[in-house]
């Protein structure tokens, strides 16, 4: 088996054959550093506290204070949407004497991406033409003529109502879920949602049960609006998490404090087990031997919608932390941080959307795996998607050229040697498949995974997060039988 990484040398690339047989380190002699004590605790930027002073270089007088090297932003320049304290008041003022368009909670996660610069050049909501390009090339085309990736539509659906309530005004204001006033939008344009073409474009299939479209474009409106985007504010949940919702800014910000001349980014929506830190440190084992000095791994999870039978974000959370605490990650040479955006589950399509966000953020290596991003079929007993095709798009996907894509390498337990290991196809009858639905289901009943398969503290979390809801499902039977 071999790992192909495309590295970007200035207009071109070249192309690295990594043949693991070659490789000094073998992969059977894999071992994970343990720690004998928890040295991480709640905040991913503050926790690890570094004796080496060049760890802290900060910018000189006069220069930028938030610049990474490594790779740039889509468009040159980071958006951020964030109305400056001088003028907060005046425009707060301005959003309140608009007709008011209310948001959704995976609306309010849009804005939060937008704003941030995640989305970057996109500076707020899709008029039509940015739509159209996006729905049918994947891709946005700026004003100097570059492409950037774009596969997936960033758009405000609204109802007939709304649409008469605005009429031909240019403004309107922004209402969060909860009532809150959250920003505006101006320069609006207002244009047909077909919901039909959206959903078959962007998820190659109409079948019904496909999660994000049951969640945020069935019951939404029959209008799109776009148009530039202000916030009055920076998006924050209350949950206990903020601390690890880490803007573009603030993680170029850390990259440069840390002197980071490499950025890997994994993206995951499950809890971590041995096989994908098993990944992760091999990669920046990869990444040494190639001649980077101090590669830092991105841990971002997706914090956005996900599907109900997802475990939930504080679950994940709690459970990466365990992960670090145990010495399975090294904290110090790791970054967690947790990614805005909703989940589509739309596959290959998908998947060029959270590595066109990673590169905002400034990491210039991406990991992808099989079937990223992808779902079994909502009606017929297979995946949606070929487990392959999401890392092969992502090598030819256009705008994606500057970043680094590491192909996944297959890890399943290992029953001869009790642990984690990359998949050898000569001895296949050795290794075990542990699903992420297989994993629930041990988590479910109790019972727990071979040993080796993750570390015990980040599956209490998941064996108590399980147990809780089977007390929570009792209560409420309990309760309707006493009605």
């Amino acid at each position: 088996m071999s790992l192909t990484i495309k590295l970007h040398v200035t207009t071109s690339y070249l192309n690295l054959n990594l043949n693991t047989s070659k490789n000094t380190t073998k992969v059977a002699n894999f071992k994970v550093k343990l720690r004998t004590k928890p040295i991480y605790h709640c905040d991913p930027l503050l926790s690890v506290v570094s004796n080496n002073s060049a760890m802290h270089a900060s910018a000189l007088p006069g220069q930028p204070a938030i610049r990474s090297s490594l790779i740039d932003p889509d468009g040159g320049a980071l958006v951020d949407l964030v109305v400056p304290e001088s003028k907060k008041a005046s425009k707060a003022l301005e959003a309140e004497s608009l007709p008011k368009v209310n948001l959704t909670k995976v609306d309010l996660e849009w804005v939060h991406v937008v704003s941030e610069g995640w989305a970057s050049p996109l500076r707020g909501f899709m008029r039509e033409d940015q739509y159209l390009q996006s729905l049918h090339f994947n891709s946005l085309r700026t004003q100097d003529g570059s492409v950037v990736n774009m596969s997936l539509p960033i758009v405000l659906a609204i109802d007939d109502e709304t649409k008469e309530r605005i009429g031909s005004l240019p403004n309107v204001g922004l209402l969060g879920p909860n009532g809150d006033l959250i920003g505006i939008l101006s320069s609006i344009e207002i244009y047909k949602h077909n919901k039909e073409e959206r959903i078959a474009r962007t998820w190659g299939s109409t079948a019904p049960g496909l999660p994000y479209v049951e969640e945020a474009i069935t019951p939404a409106g029959n209008w799109l609006i776009g148009g530039d985007l202000e916030v009055l504010e920076h998006i924050k949940y209350n949950d206990g998490l903020d601390h690890y919702r880490l803007s573009p800014q603030q993680l170029r910000k850390e990259f440069d404090r840390r002197q980071a001349d490499a950025v890997f980014a994994f993206q995951l929506r499950n809890p971590v087990h041995n096989g994908h830190a098993l990944l992760m440190n091999d990669t920046r084992r990869r990444l040494l031997e190639m001649g980077y000095k101090n590669p830092i791994l991105l841990l971002h999870p997706l914090g956005g919608f996900t599907k109900p039978d997802d475990v939930p974000l504080d679950v994940r959370m709690e459970q990466h932390s365990k992960v670090l605490e145990d010495g399975v990650l090294d904290p110090e040479t790791t970054i967690v941080g947790i990614f805005p955006s909703p989940m589509h589950y739309a596959g290959p399509t998908e998947v060029q959307w959270h590595a066109k966000a990673r590169i905002n953020a400034g990491a210039n290596f991406y990991i992808v795996g099989r079937d990223p991003a992808g779902m079994g079929h909502p009606t017929e007993k297979r995946d949606l998607y070929d487990p392959d095709h999401g890392k092969k798009v992502l090598s030819m996907a256009p705008g994606l050229e500057k970043l680094n894509i590491l192909p996944f390498r297959v890890a399943a337990y290992d029953n001869v040697e009790k642990k984690m290991a990359f998949f050898d196809p000569s001895r296949a009858k050795d290794f075990l498949f542990i699903s992420g639905t297989k994993m629930r289901a041990f988590a479910k009943s109790g019972e727990n995974p071979p040993d080796g398969f993750m570390c015990p503290g980040g599956w209490k979390v998941l064996v108590n997060y399980y147990e809780s809801l089977q007390t929570e499902e009792a209560s409420q039977q309990q309760a309707v039988l006493s009605t």
